[in-house]
Formats: C-alpha cells, structure tokens, sequence
C-alpha cells in the first residue's frame, strides 16, 4: 500500500503545532497502526528528522496508553485501541490524518503525546477501597449476584486511554469515572466509600476541566472495552442518593 500521512506535530504544550505530510510506500496491510508509525519513524530518523512522538506500552490492547484520532475518530475507523487496528482497514492511496486527543485536561506534552494524569487524580480522589481484601479463600466470604458480578466486570473492563473525553464534543470524562464508580460500586468491598467515592470523584473531574456531560453517547460509541453508557446513569443515582444525604 502506498499512503499519505498527515501527521500533527508540535514540539511541546505552549509551542505552535501544525499538520506534516509524509509519504510511506509498500505498506505491509498486516502491520498495526503503530507499527506503520515505526516505519515512519524509521524513514525520519534516516532522513535526519525528529521522529514523531506517540504513546504506547503493551500494544495488546489492555494497557490504555496508546491512543490518537485517526481521520477525526478515536482510536480510528474499527472499535479498538491503535495498538490492535491494522492498516488492512484503510485503502491503497489513502490520505491519513493522525491528531492527539484533543481536550483541555490532555494538554499535548509532544506530537501525538498526551498528558493523561488528570485520570490518575480523579481514580485518587476515590477509585479505591478501605475494605481489607484477605486471602484468596476470604474473597469467596461474600457472595455476589451474578448480575453484580457481571456489571463490577464490565465495568473494570476500563483501560483509561481517554477515548471517551477525546470523541465527546464537550471533552466530558463522565464514562470513564462512572466506569471506576459502578466497578466498585458493585462490590461489597466497595460499599464503606460508596456515597464518598462518587462525590469525591466527581469533584477532582470537575477541577481538572473536563466538560459536562449532555449525554450525547459517542463516548459509549468509541470506547474499545464496550462500557455502556448506562454506567452514567448508575453514577448519577450514587451521587444523587450521597448529596441527599448530605455527603460531599
């Protein structure tokens, strides 16, 4: 395949960015996304030009750190992460645009590089337990409705890449805290902090600017976990039923 990049390059947070074009020959349709970019890469550095920066770890899918727009959608045209989409979903002679996740709380460290730490602050505000765990055999002690368990799962599926604030035109992280909310709140281990959690989260959400949440969906329609949307009904109810109880 021969195709035509559009690559968003920027050398750091208060510099300037801009879209470079680049032209990549005989590329294989079996390679993933990224390993397309370490192609590019390659060409560049032989080139004796800056690569493009971009994040990635585990390039499986489970680790969340890859993540960019590809021709205005996140993670690209299939419901995956970057890692696992493959360049067979695009045409020979495409023209290809490769931007950062656009939103305030993700300001561009470098090229397609994000800082995501706003998610880390939110998930230490109360994305955690007090409940001591025990052994494996005490995990048994309580048990759990399989409907619970399967929703707590679900849930837990989250791999926090930023996908959802990156498609929601009001760069709202609302599926992703209320797939930390409902995952806990699942539980029985999660129940101590349960009215707090929420309201605590939701509050370190909001000073990190993410936009508000007007329930238009294309979080739930780009997530590459599946979490449904209705995991923002379920935090709307916790943190109604802890604000009315005075909590917060």
């Amino acid at each position: 395949m021969n195709i035509t990049l559009r690559v968003w390059r920027q050398k750091g947070q208060d510099d300037e960015g801009r879209l470079a074009t680049y032209k990549l020959t005989d590329v294989s349709p079996d390679m993933s996304f990224l390993e397309m970019l370490d192609v590019l890469n390659e060409k560049l550095t032989l080139e004796n030009e800056e690569p493009v920066a971009f994040d990635h770890d585990c390039r499986e899918g489970i680790c969340g750190a890859c993540g960019v727009v590809i021709d205005g959608e996140a993670h690209g045209p299939e419901r995956t992460t970057t890692c696992q989409l493959h360049m067979r979903s695009f045409k020979d002679g495409d023209t290809i645009t490769v931007e950062p996740w656009r939103a305030k709380a993700f300001p561009v460290i470098k090229d397609l590089v994000v800082d995501r730490g706003a998610f880390d602050r939110i998930i230490q505000a109360g994305g955690y337990i007090s409940a001591p765990t025990g052994t494996a055999p005490d995990a048994h002690a309580n048990p759990i409705p399989k409907p619970d368990a399967e929703r707590a799962f679900d849930a837990a599926t989250c791999i926090s890449c930023g996908a959802c604030v990156a498609a929601c035109p009001n760069a709202s992280s609302m599926l992703f805290t209320a797939a930390k909310v409902t995952h806990l709140g699942m539980l029985p281990q999660g129940q101590p902090e349960r009215a707090s959690r929420v309201v605590k989260m939701i509050n370190q959400q909001d000073e990190e600017d993410f936009g508000g949440c007007t329930n238009i969906g294309e979080c739930a329609a780009v997530c590459p976990k599946g979490i449904p949307l209705d995991t923002i009904s379920q935090l709307n109810r916790d943190l109604l039923g802890s604000l009315s109880k005075g909590v917060g």
